[in-house]
C-alpha cells in the first residue's frame, strides 16, 4: 500500500483553531459498517448508539507541560526541548531545536532551578538529555513548561484544561487522546446510568502517535514506541464484557492501540506495563475492538490507516470527503466520528 492511497483534500479553513463551546456539541458523523451508511449528529447523541452491557474505553493519560524554552550554557543560544518520555531517573527521551547545536555534553539552562545536559543521541534523531534541578521536578515543570499543541493550531489556548480529557489522571503524555476531549463529567455519568461499563487504560502519547510517514510504501514505517499500562480491573471489566457479548468500544486511536497490544490472539487481556510499537494499517486483524470513537485525522497518518483497517480505506475516505462537503472541524479540537 502507497502513502498516497490515504491521502484526502482538506481545505485549511476547516481545521479547528479552537475548541467547541461545550465538549459534547460537537458534531458526530456515525459510520455504519454493515450498511455502509453515514449519519450525521451531534456528540451528545452518541448514547442513542449504546447499549446496556457495552464498554467504553479510555486513554486516562494526562498531558505534561512538554515544552521547555532554555539556552545554552556556552553560547546563550535559544532551544527548544520537548518532552516525549521519561526512560529512567532523570533521563528523558526529546525532540531538541536546534537539534544540530543540541551535542553530547552541551548543557542548557531554563531557570536557576532547572537545567539539563545532552548524554545522547537517539534513532529517530531526538535526544536523551538528564534532568538537574533544585526542588520537585514535576511542580518546575508545571511552572516553566507550556502545553504542547499541535503545529497546525495557530490560536492560544485559553484554558489549557480544554487540551485535557476530564478524565485525565497519569501524567505523561506529549499530546492529547483528542478523541476524549468531546466528554463530560454529565455525559459519562448519564452513560453508566444506561448500564454502560467504562473502564480506563492509559497510553502515554508521543512520537509514534504523530510522528509523519516519510515512506511511499507504508509497511517500510516504523513505529515509535510508547508507554502503556492496563490494570486488573479494567482487564477484568474488558474481558467479561466479551464473555457477555457486550461490545468493547474503544475512544480514540490511542485506546484501539493499547488494547490490540495488549490482547492475545483470542481476545483475552491480562495486567500488564509494557511499551508498544503497533502499526495497525489495512489487513490488521482486530482481536477485540468492536467499535470506534474517534475525531478526524490527517491526511497520510498513521491515524487515519488505522481508521481504515477497522472501517475499508474506501468506506473512510469516502466519509471523509463528505466531512469536507459539510463542513465538519478536523483534527484534535475537531468534531468526532462513530464507527460501529
Amino acid at each position: 500500500m502507497l502513502l498516497s492511497d490515504f491521502d484526502y483534500n482538506l481545505p485549511e479553513e476547516l481545521i479547528a483553531q479552537t475548541p467547541c463551546q461545550q465538549r459534547d456539541h460537537s458534531r458526530l458523523m456515525v459510520l455504519n459498517r454493515k450498511d455502509k451508511s453515514i449519519s450525521h449528529k451531534h456528540f451528545y447523541d452518541l448514547k442513542q448508539y449504546l447499549k446496556k452491557g457495552d464498554t467504553l474505553v479510555f486513554n486516562d493519560t494526562k498531558v505534561i507541560p512538554a515544552r521547555l524554552i532554555g539556552h545554552r550554557a556556552k553560547t546563550g543560544g535559544k532551544v527548544e526541548v520537548f518532552l516525549l518520555r521519561r526512560t529512567e531517573g532523570n533521563r528523558w527521551e526529546t525532540l531538541v531545536k536546534p537539534g544540530k547545536k543540541a551535542q553530547i555534553g552541551n548543557i542548557i539552562e531554563f531557570s536557576d532551578e532547572l537545567s539539563c545536559e545532552v548524554v545522547d543521541h537517539t534513532d529517530f534523531g531526538g535526544r536523551i538529555v538528564e534532568f538537574k534541578f533544585d526542588g520537585i521536578f514535576e511542580e518546575i515543570l508545571d511552572r516553566l513548561g507550556e502545553t504542547p499543541l499541535p503545529p497546525y493550531i495557530h490560536e492560544k489556548l485559553a484554558d489549557k484544561n480544554r487540551y485535557q480529557t476530564v478524565y485525565a489522571r497519569e501524567n505523561g503524555s506529549a499530546a492529547a487522546p483528542t478523541a476524549g476531549l468531546h466528554f463530560t463529567k454529565e455525559l459519562l455519568e448519564e452513560i453508566k446510568a444506561m448500564g454502560v461499563n467504562l473502564a480506563f487504560v492509559t497510553l502515554h502519547v508521543g512520537l509514534g502517535t504523530f510522528r509523519p510517514v516519510n515512506v511511499d510504501n507504508i509497511e517500510d514505517h516504523v513505529m515509535h514506541k510508547e508507554f502503556y499500562h492496563i490494570e486488573k480491573e479494567a482487564a477484568d471489566i474488558i474481558n467479561n464484557t466479551k464473555k457477555n457479548g457486550g461490545r468493547v468500544i474503544a475512544v480514540g486511536t490511542t485506546s484501539i492501540r493499547t488494547l490490540e497490544s495488549a490482547a492475545k490472539e483470542d481476545g483475552i487481556i491480562e495486567p500488564i506495563a509494557d511499551e508498544t510499537g503497533i502499526f495497525i494499517y489495512p489487513g490488521y486483524k482486530f482481536k477485540i475492538v468492536d467499535a470506534i470513537v474517534t475525531n478526524f485525522h490527517l491526511p497520510k497518518s498513521t491515524l487515519i490507516m488505522l481508521i481504515s483497517a477497522f472501517a475499508g480505506r474506501e468506506y473512510v475516505l469516502s466519509a471523509y470527503e463528505e466531512a469536507v462537503r459539510e463542513k465538519y472541524r478536523f483534527f484534535s479540537f475537531g468534531d468526532a466520528m462513530f464507527i460501529e
